[in-house]
């Protein structure tokens, strides 16, 4: 079966149930950018969230999902798609999907995960009383620019060229982050290159151009296209010898030097456990939005190695993670 093919029979599964079946189960909707298996935990733990709150999928709840394959074009349709499946709320990952959503429904609920001040990105009123159809969790990835820096500083000390590889789609975050590093850079005596790739030529192009400048280091923004495509950034940065530090752990586990950042598996659990506290009553208006608190250091020490780094006693003492 092709991939297209099975992803629509796992979305559709449940416009296929029994009408007096999903009439006794809420619907949820599951909105996201990327491929299923690109976020196989984030699923897990959305589905761990909802079992928190007694939703168990399958028993008592069903989750149509729609997946944009990294094709974000796709979204507005999608979210409309779950709007004419009568979802009962809509969980989306990322600014794109969450917008999407927006766009699609100012009524149906709708959790969000993102990595910048939902305020600021116009999803919410304010962080404690959200006031309208959406509330989630903001997970703070944006502004943890400055710390990724003196993280990476610390491992590479050599550093004073610094690549800065972004996806120019997701406008609002891409911003902030920009602002963000080069005001951190700056403090830090950095000079930055912006690198934008929103596609996976565009990517190869990004990389052969920093094999031929030779930057000291390469700091990847937090999008979930560039997340989608970790496995070739990491295989990139490990071709061309390049340190890179990234957002969530999903790089260094797919052999990334080092990430920082919020507990994603974490956060995705709290949005299910929102979506579950709206399926029995509670509506957006009224949860506050969740601030991160989890955050997690991991550091591929097996790639420090082929990169001729050696790791800080400091840093081993302070990760969360080390792979070996």
């Amino acid at each position: 079966m092709k991939r297209r093919e099975f992803i629509s029979l796992l979305g559709g599964a449940a416009a296929a149930w029994p009408l007096a079946a999903r009439a006794q189960h809420p619907v949820v909707g599951f909105l996201d950018s990327r491929l299923p298996d690109a976020i196989t935990d984030r699923l897990r733990g959305f589905r761990q969230g909802l079992k928190d709150t007694g939703y168990v999928e399958g028993e008592n709840v069903s989750i149509v999902y729609r997946f944009a394959e990294n094709q974000d074009d796709r979204l507005p349709e999608l979210a409309a798609e779950l709007i004419r499946q009568r979802v009962a709320v809509i969980a989306a990952g990322g600014p794109l999907a969450v917008f999407a959503a927006k766009t699609a429904t100012a009524t149906t609920p709708i959790t969000f995960l993102v990595g910048d001040d939902p305020v600021r990105l116009g999803l919410v009123t304010s962080l404690a009383r959200p006031g309208g159809n959406l509330t989630g969790i903001n997970l703070f990835n944006s502004e943890l620019a400055a710390k990724r820096l003196e993280l990476l500083r610390e491992l590479v000390p050599r550093v004073v060229r610094l690549a800065v590889l972004v996806n120019p789609a997701d406008v609002s975050i891409t911003e902030t982050q920009l602002r963000d590093v080069s005001t951190a850079a700056r403090t830090m005596g950095l000079q930055t290159e912006v690198f934008n790739a929103n596609n996976s030529l565009e990517i190869n192009a990004a990389f052969e151009k920093m094999g031929r400048e030779r930057p000291d280091a390469v700091f990847v923004g937090v999008t979930p296209f560039l997340n989608g495509r970790r496995v070739q950034l990491t295989q990139l940065a490990a071709f061309h010898r390049l340190p890179a530090i990234y957002a969530v752990r999903d790089y260094a586990e797919a052999g990334g030097l080092m990430s920082y950042g919020s507990n994603i598996v974490d956060a995705y659990r709290q949005v299910g456990i929102y979506t579950g506290r709206i399926l029995k009553g509670a509506t957006p208006a009224d949860l506050p939005v969740v601030q991160a608190a989890k955050f997690e250091l991991v550091i591929n020490h097996q790639t420090a190695r082929m990169l001729g780094l050696d790791v800080p006693d400091r840093l081993l003492a302070i990760a969360d993670e080390v792979i070996e």
